[in-house]
């Protein structure tokens, strides 16, 4: 994330008074390797999105995400084809993008790009406290 956006996203953190909730996702748009959210304050809605904080991520680092929270996956039971047991794993639905884009219903996709959203947020918070406590010692 570039210096401007990380000042823009910090302002956007501090006009919510650290209240990640109040934070909306006023719009997406995932178009080649890039997830676009556009942020807004929930409490200052914005009439276009010209006016809101736009933020750029990674396709890659966004079906980490899905698949690091088990999003694309469910707990289920398997047959081992050989010695004939039952076991309990993680059976996955489809790869992390296509599960996005093709299985999951519109409020997964939605918790989907808010989890990435409040992941975001809390790595920026947690580092940049953690950079400053430590330049501090």
């Amino acid at each position: 994330m570039n210096q401007k956006t990380r000042n823009e996203l910090w302002w956007l953190i501090i006009s919510v008074d650290y209240n990640y909730s109040r934070i909306a996702i006023a719009d997406h748009e995932l178009i080649g390797q890039t997830l676009t959210l556009w942020l807004e304050d929930k409490q200052d809605y914005k009439n276009t999105l010209d006016e809101c904080l736009q933020l750029h991520i990674p396709v890659k680092h966004f079906t980490k995400l899905i698949k690091a929270e088990n999003l694309n996956s469910y707990e289920g039971t398997k047959s081992h084809p050989v010695k004939n047991y039952v076991y309990k794993t993680r059976v996955a639905i489809n790869n992390p993008l296509n599960w996005y884009n093709y299985d999951a219903t519109a409020t997964e996709q939605s918790f989907a790009r808010e989890s990435m959203l409040k992941l975001i947020l809390t790595q920026l918070v947690e580092t940049e406290v953690f950079c400053h406590e430590y330049s501090l010692a």
